[in-house]
């Protein structure tokens, strides 16, 4: 039986509802360890001007203190541009920045002491707000521009003109399992560290770096992270830099286990963006002409922004084609924590623009909102992009076409309209959106992998790959791969931690594309081996060789594979091999903003159904249907959880989860007793499936496509259709402005300001 396109359990399952499952910081602590903390900026933007630390040195448990000019190679802990200091060595960017490292006997003495140094420093002033840094001009890159056309002379002759403002906050990543590193120190100043990342090279590379040493002496290895969601592809950079700098200098093992408050006050999250939009379209909501205008906070440094703000553009268009159009990306720099990837690395933020234009184009015309985006979808002579890709996959009018038969769209439409009238104070929505969600690395040299698949003489199988597993059921996806491949039980792939020592030069485990790339290398690799035992088979058995669940078939016998291997290793064939995959097809030029980032588009579509309370703001979602393309699944079982979970998490991100900082930029909700993520209370009943006609016509592995970002974007329904319940409390006053999280507070202001127009 194929072990592919089924619905094997996660490959830790049992140990995590176990308890078994370990991470970092479960792990036997080594003889002599030290416990690290930093000691933290308390205000914001200022000059540093000195240290006295004494204090802390004195503090019981400590064993010693760091700071910047105890660093021996480059004092950067930062992806792209080199400008994210492990420890502050002039000028304080923003409060929670690290400007010194504490080692101690234990977390609690480190923490301890860390508050106790005196820091002089000159306050300046501190630019929180994405208006403050536009007003300043205050950028981390120019501002970019992506178009075709006269965007502007099409919206001028336009028989209407929609124009509209959208805000929309960030989100906190709020990973179960905090920052954590561990290092250990080996011969010949060899460091491993033990590291809750998703980019095991980028951490060996920045260590390596810090401390003036090779790639070759830092290995990095990970098993598993207690989720992550982009918050562990660069921030977790720092935390095991602090571990290696303090193992370097003391040649004793350093452990860092964040604190939650300090995780949350001093790592990056989603980028906030403000929108406006500026619409040319014909009576049936038809868009002739739009220009958008996106700006972000990216925080004090660069991180990864330029690229994060790239797909916001990329994905400002969603399905629909939009035939003359300016978009337009301002990249601000602000006195707060540097912002960086999270789940849609910037696509969430561009789709949801258009979306809310969609709203607004349809109560403008009063035509229902699904209607108004069909007839804006993509379609033949309708399929090049703003950044001149064409469209050559698109499922979306299908998908659409089937989840409104499937939930009789009409009918509920009815339904709600009739809740309304008969309910004076409660009122409901009901929103259909679609997603289409482009599948590659737009940073074209990253999309590439490698794996080491290791056969044994009894059959047994050893599998190593440059992903990580954060939860998302990578490593069962590629042991399946490797196991169909042998057509042996899953049993018998063994998936080992991923380790820089094993697969070099690998690239961070995101864009959805971890188990495209990592589940084609691996099967490149046993296939390569795979190719040896058959070429032995046919030379010792004759006839051709065939792999069944029965063994190996030649010549007329089958023999079982574990004793085929044995024979194979007698034959001294060579039963390890490497792969290498890298994504056909892409390329991109940034200048222009134009290529092809892109190998293929994943889609999906949902409808959402929420209810308000016009006196409070309160809200809920009563009921959500997901139709969702993931190719030909090689996981339904984890594929349906990554479509709901990524769908909860989105819907968090626009009603619940509300970041608020102060005048000098610190975060005030930074602990889960301000910071509201949704809970299973908060789950409405749904109905989730994946789409059976879903195949991938690029050459996928097995036709499968990418699940962890795309179904994020199916929330942006349940945003519509809150928009939809507050019009619904003054019928006929218009569009309403409401902007995101829709906590019951801007609810209720939107349904105030409805009324009083």
């Amino acid at each position: 039986m194929a072990e592919v396109h089924r619905p094997h359990p996660h490959d830790s399952a049992a140990l995590h509802v176990a308890g078994a499952a370990t991470y970092v910081d479960d792990l036997p602590e080594p003889p002599d360890l030290l416990h690290l903390a930093f000691g933290h900026a308390r205000d914001g933007h200022a000059t540093l001007l000195g240290l006295d630390l004494d204090a802390v040195k004195a503090c019981p448990g400590v064993v010693a203190v760091f700071t910047a000019a105890d660093i021996p190679g480059e004092n950067n802990v930062g992806p792209v541009q080199h400008d994210d200091r492990l420890l502050a060595d002039g000028e304080i960017l923003y409060p929670g920045q690290p400007l010194f490292l504490v080692a101690a006997t234990s977390t609690r003495a480190a923490r301890r002491a860390a508050r106790l140094a005196k820091v002089a420093a000159e306050p300046r002033p501190a630019l929180v707000t994405i208006a403050d840094a536009l007003a300043a001009g205050s950028q981390i890159e120019a501002s970019q521009f992506m178009g075709r056309g006269d965007a502007d002379a099409a919206i001028r002759a336009a028989p209407r003109r929609v124009t509209g403002r959208f805000e929309m906050g960030g989100q906190e990543h709020f990973y179960l399992e905090g920052q954590a590193a561990l290092a250990t120190p080996g011969e010949q100043g060899q460091i491993h560290i033990l590291c809750s990342t998703q980019h095991p090279s980028e951490v060996q590379h920045l260590v390596a770096h810090l401390l003036g040493r090779d790639h070759a002496d830092i290995t990095v290895e990970i098993r598993r992270m207690g989720g992550a969601f982009g918050g562990k592809e660069t921030q977790a950079a720092p935390f095991a830099a602090a571990c290696a700098l303090v193992t370097a200098k003391t040649g004793r093992p350093a452990k860092f286990r964040a604190d939650r408050d300090d995780d949350m006050a001093f790592t990056g999250k989603r980028h906030d963006f403000t929108a406006h939009y500026d619409v040319g379209c014909d009576e049936e909501g038809r868009i002739q002409g739009i220009r958008i205008e996106l700006a972000s906070r990216c925080g004090a440094t660069t991180d990864l922004s330029p690229a994060i703000n790239d797909r916001a553009m990329f994905h400002a268009d969603n399905c629909y084609f939009l035939p003359a159009v300016e978009i337009v990306s301002h990249r601000l720099k602000t006195h707060t924590c540097s912002n960086t990837a999270f789940r849609g690395f910037g696509g969430p933020q561009g789709m949801i623009v258009i979306e809310r234009a969609m709203d607004a184009i349809a109560a403008a015309l009063g035509r229902d909102s699904l209607e108004v985006r069909r007839a804006n979808l993509y379609g033949p002579g309708r399929d090049v992009t703003p950044y001149d890709m064409t469209v050559e996959d698109n499922v979306a009018p299908e998908i659409i076409a089937e989840l409104a038969e499937r939930t009789d769209y009409a009918g509920r439409r009815a339904a709600v309209a009739a809740f309304n009238a008969s309910h004076a104070v409660r009122k409901r929505g009901l929103a259909l959106t679609p997603v289409k969600f482009g599948i590659s690395f737009t940073t074209t040299h990253l999309n590439q992998a490698g794996a080491l698949v290791l056969v044994y003489a009894d059959g047994s199988i050893q599998l190593n790959h440059g992903g990580t597993e954060m939860g998302q059921g990578l490593h069962i996806k590629v042991a399946q791969v490797v196991a169909d491949l042998f057509a042996v039980p899953i049993a018998k792939v063994r998936v080992t931690a991923t380790r820089t020592d094993k697969v070099p030069n690998t690239s961070a485990t995101a864009a959805s594309s971890g188990a495209d790339m990592n589940g084609m290398a691996a099967f490149n690799a046993a296939m390569t081996i795979r190719e040896r035992m058959a070429a032995f088979a046919v030379e010792q058995l004759g006839g051709e060789a065939e792999f069944t669940a029965d063994g190996v078939v030649a010549g007329g016998r089958t023999i079982p594979f574990a004793d085929f291997c044995r024979m194979a290793h007698m034959g001294r064939v060579s039963l390890s091999a490497t792969g290498f995959y890298a994504t056909p097809k892409i390329h991109y030029d940034r200048a222009s903003h134009s290529g092809r980032p892109f190998l293929y588009f994943a889609y999906g579509a949902a409808l959402s159904e929420v209810e308000i309370d016009t006196l409070t703001g309160e809200n809920r979602v009563v009921s959500v249907d997901i139709l969702h393309d993931v190719g030909r699944s090689l996981n339904p079982a984890i594929d349906l959880g990554q479509i709901e979970g990524g769908f909860i998490q989105a819907m968090g991100w626009l009603t619940t989860e509300e970041l608020v900082f102060d005048d000098r930029g610190r975060l005030l909700t930074h602990a889960p007793s301000t910071y509201k993520i949704p809970t299973a209370n908060d789950r409405p009943e749904m109905r989730i499936a994946i789409w059976e006609a879903g195949r991938n016509h690029e050459a996928t592995i097995h036709r499968s496509k990418a699940v962890g970002e795309p179904p994020f974007m199916l929330a942006i329904s349940v945003f519509s259709a809150l928009t939809e319940a507050v019009a619904a409390a003054a019928p006929g006053k218009g569009f309403p402005q409401l902007d995101a999280p829709a906590t019951p507070e801007r609810i209720l202001a939107a349904v105030e300001e409805l009324r009083g127009r």
